[in-house]
């Protein structure tokens, strides 16, 4: 039997397919900070875990480059399963919870595997928190990476340096089909030069110090807010200020962090008058949020203005919208009927991006078809352009009046606004 990270043709066919759709799942797909990863070792990647199978497929489309990922051991119960998602190039790892005798008779092959991929110099990937959690935070890091690194550096640090590389995402929203991301790689940390700095001491110490670094390195590529009882009203306090004005990701990103760190020095420094801030803003933001109206709408500066301009697009796009709601109503519809069911809101993505995936294909395939056999090949052309286009179009053009119908309740919702002027958002 070859290696998971054994070359295979359809894989890389499918891997193209599927990054296309990826990147078509959002506004803006950036990354920054790749000169960051090193050129000259194995490489371990640990990522933040925020929203479910998007994550992995997000870090899939980051390069045409292979790569190999480690996800939670549960989901390989079924063999046929686990047949497929080992094709897929992911490996089990197991944790306390899936009981002992897992933990103590799996672990160690994936470690091996895991070890191998990184000696053949293939990025490994993993989400250290081991669960996902729609949060602008971080929970506490397995050492699952750390024993890999280890081992790693144990069995060939002499020949080649191994390094934990951070990875930041960072979602327009978790919940929105067509949001946006960013994905930013930190500073390496080179275990091999790390474990010679601490020649004698215990393993578990090493651990705990690498762990330390890796969770101040992540947690530098987020929009970080310290996951407690403020947590709500920061990030919300956040979303206001940095929606004021059209910036790149990247700049947003840095905006974000410095109003956060901001509120967090003001916080320690005036503990009760930024209690008294923080419950405000609660109380603004479940009414804003009992009235339908967005976040974006809040932090627009000439709402009215603003307003009458969107209205005349909305009436402009109308008939286009129709169209393309009525060509991709198989996608909308099915998608919108698991979403119904769906308890975990943090998979309304990966919802609409694999139901997309599988059915966008078999539209455009019959559409096309039919558009070549029935009206001239002029014609036929515009039709295919916009069959490729026309859920991204529904998609978008329905956020967009969403947000239309939310900017008028702003503009004629003299209280909020009056309860809103009243807040002090730490300018």
């Amino acid at each position: 039997m070859g290696k998971i990270q054994d070359d295979d043709k359809l894989y890389s066919f499918l891997k193209h397919f599927v990054d296309l759709h990826t990147y078509r799942s959002f506004r803006r797909f950036k990354i920054i900070g790749r000169e960051n990863i090193p050129a000259d070792g194995a490489c371990v990647f640990g990522s933040n875990h925020c929203n479910t199978l998007m994550d992995a497929l997000v870090l899939l489309a980051t390069s045409r480059q292979k790569k190999v990922f480690i996800a939670r051991g549960d989901i390989f119960s079924n063999p046929h399963t686990a047949k497929v998602l080992k094709w897929l190039r992911i490996l089990p790892i197991f944790r306390i919870r899936d009981g002992i005798g897992a933990v103590r008779d799996k672990n160690g092959d994936t470690i091996d595997q895991a070890v191998d991929v990184m000696h053949d110099e293939v990025p490994l990937y993993l989400f250290p928190e081991a669960a996902h959690r729609t949060k602008h935070s971080l929970r506490q890091l397995s050492k699952g990476i750390f024993h890999i690194a280890l081992d790693a550096n144990r069995q060939f640090g002499h020949e080649k340096p191994v390094y934990i590389v951070p990875v930041g995402l960072e979602y327009g929203d978790y919940f929105r089909f067509r949001s946006t991301i960013l994905v930013s790689y930190g500073k390496p940390i080179n275990v091999t030069e790390f474990v010679k700095e601490h020649e004698g001491e215990n393993e578990a110490v090493i651990i705990n110090e690498l762990k330390a670094i890796l969770t101040q390195r992540m947690s530098e590529l987020i929009s970080f807010v310290p996951d407690n009882e403020d947590y709500d009203a920061i990030w919300e306090m956040t979303k206001i200020k940095s929606g004021r004005l059209p910036i790149t990701q990247k700049k947003q990103l840095e905006r974000n962090r410095r109003f956060i760190s901001n509120i967090l020095k003001f916080k320690e420094k005036e503990p009760e008058k930024s209690k008294e801030i923080f419950q405000k803003v609660m109380e603004f933001t479940k009414h804003r949020k009992e009235q339908g109206i967005s976040v974006s709408s809040v932090a627009m500066r000439v709402p009215f203005w603003r307003t009458l301009w969107k209205t005349f697009l909305v009436l402009l796009g109308l008939p286009v919208f129709v169209a393309a709601a009525a060509v991709s109503s198989p996608i909308w519809i099915t998608a919108w009927f698991i979403l119904k069911n769906l308890k975990d809101k943090a998979f309304r993505n990966t919802v609409n991006v694999c139901v997309e995936l599988i059915l966008h294909p078999l539209i455009m395939a019959t559409g096309v078809t039919l558009l070549f056999c029935l009206v001239p090949w002029e014609y036929a052309a515009l039709g295919s352009i916009f069959l490729y286009y026309s859920y991204v179009f529904y998609f978008d053009y329905s956020e967009y009046v969403r947000l239309w119908t939310s900017d008028l309740r702003w503009v004629f919702n003299k209280n909020l606004r009056r309860e809103f002027k009243e807040l002090d958002l730490f300018n």
